[in-house]
């Protein structure tokens, strides 16, 4: 763990976002421009949502990002074939001049939000430019780079966030007015969610939106795995390359804030009277007959006085809360910020998981991590295992631990909304 913090970046080490020559879908050649979208790959529902998105449209970004065979590497090749066989096709073409992209998103809600794409110049954690806030499975960092390996490819932008100032000359200014003119593309996805296009290559602008950056830090929002893969393969590829930079979708959240919502655990094989059975005498455990709507309104209550969690897979719902300080005590590391040692998250890996229930947190064949509230009780409920229900994390809490080089517990934020999948995409390699 990095203790030292990150002091404010530097001009000079700030964040440095160069344009590319995004691949794009032809529009002409793909059935809409939604029905080849996706979400990005760990939020996919899987195996409901991937055969969904299979079935959407022949050329579906899925069967790049999530490949289907037997082995890794038949997976993997299968999606280089995929992409060769595409760009040889015409399905998916080069734009003719290297720009960043501004790219808005909307919902029914009122909800808005814009920032640039772009690929960004690849720091070190001493550099305290990009800000990890959760730690990071080797196995889902090893299938990432592999993938990329294979493809050449960055599939799908990560979400990082940063502050931006308000002045004119703000990288924000230059966004909303970017965003007056007429798009590249526009297309509404079957969540309700309208996405929006801009190409950026005008010199001026890009200097701007540039400038605008330099000196910020970023959170990264969304994207810890493929953050650490393209660190792992830039470190494979001798420097100056194209694996220096990776894609990244950049927002100012003092403009546009995120939604900030929680990753909920799947456990396989354990019935969820199992799993309270284990709960005796170390949690208070109250039965819900109530929806899930109002059983999350329930755990919002009891997550205001402390760590609380909702378990479902029976029909029913479980409040699980009061854990015993002296169980805490033994369990959570004594050497971490108070802020961290209580986050609901630290609780259940390092006193549930790692205590009570026995499972392993990196073990897929054990534990499953879905962003999708009703989905993952839906599983919960059709395979005879426990869902994890959680709270969601503040956005400053979050940011205040990411400051102090502090990371929180895997999976333990969701930031949204999330950039759709498959509107532009960045090769590495001609």
């Amino acid at each position: 763990m990095n203790t030292a913090g990150h002091p404010e970046a530097t001009e000079r080490r700030g964040l440095e976002l160069t344009p590319f020559r995004g691949l794009r879908y032809d529009s002409d050649l793909v059935g809409s421009l939604a029905a080849v979208t996706s979400p990005p790959y760990d939020v996919v529902v899987r195996p409901d949502g991937l055969h969904h998105l299979q079935d959407s449209d022949p050329h579906n970004i899925v069967r790049l990002i999530l490949p289907q065979a037997i082995t890794p590497s038949a997976r993997n090749e299968q999606a280089a074939d995929t992409l060769h066989r595409w760009l040889s096709e015409g399905v998916l073409t080069t734009d003719p001049e290297p720009g960043l992209y501004v790219y808005e998103q909307r919902d029914g809600s009122g909800l808005l939000q814009r920032g640039v794409i772009g690929a960004l110049r690849l720091t070190d954690p001493s550099e305290g430019v990009v800000l990890p806030h959760e730690d990071v499975m080797p196995h889902v960092i090893a299938d990432r780079a592999a993938l990329m390996r294979a493809t050449s490819a960055n599939f799908e932008p990560l979400l990082l966030t940063y502050r931006g100032n308000g002045s004119a000359a703000d990288t924000t200014t230059v966004v909303e007015h970017i965003a007056e003119r007429p798009p590249l593309l526009s297309t509404t996805t079957e969540d309700g969610f309208s996405h929006r296009l801009w190409s950026v290559t005008d010199p001026a602008d890009l200097a701007r939106i540039q400038s605008g950056l330099a000196g910020h830090q970023a959170l990264i929002a969304d994207g810890h795995h493929r953050w650490a893969t393209y660190r792992r393969l830039r470190a494979e590829h001798p420097s100056p390359s194209p694996w220096d930079y990776g894609l990244v979708l950049l927002v100012d959240t003092a403009r546009y804030p995120l939604r900030v919502r929680a990753i909920h655990r799947l456990l396989h094989g354990v019935p969820v009277a199992d799993a309270l059975a284990a709960l005796d005498g170390l949690f208070r455990v109250q039965h819900l007959e109530v929806p899930l709507p109002e059983a999350l309104e329930a755990l919002a209550d009891a997550a205001c006085a402390g760590n609380a969690f909702l378990l479902a897979g029976d029909g029913s719902f479980h409040l699980v809360d009061r854990p015993d300080p002296d169980l805490l005590a033994r369990t959570i590391p004594a050497d971490r910020p108070a802020a961290w040692r209580t986050l609901d998250a630290t609780v259940l890996h390092s006193t549930l998981l790692d205590h009570v229930w026995l499972i392993p947190e990196d073990d897929p064949a054990r534990i499953a991590y879905i962003h999708d509230t009703a989905a993952t009780v839906r599983k919960a409920e059709r395979d005879g295992g426990t869902a994890v229900l959680m709270h969601p994390v503040r956005e400053e809490v979050v940011r205040d631990l990411a400051l102090q080089g502090v990371t929180m517990p895997r999976k333990s934020t969701s930031f949204g909304p999330k950039p759709a999948s498959g509107l532009v995409l960045r090769a590495l390699e001609p």
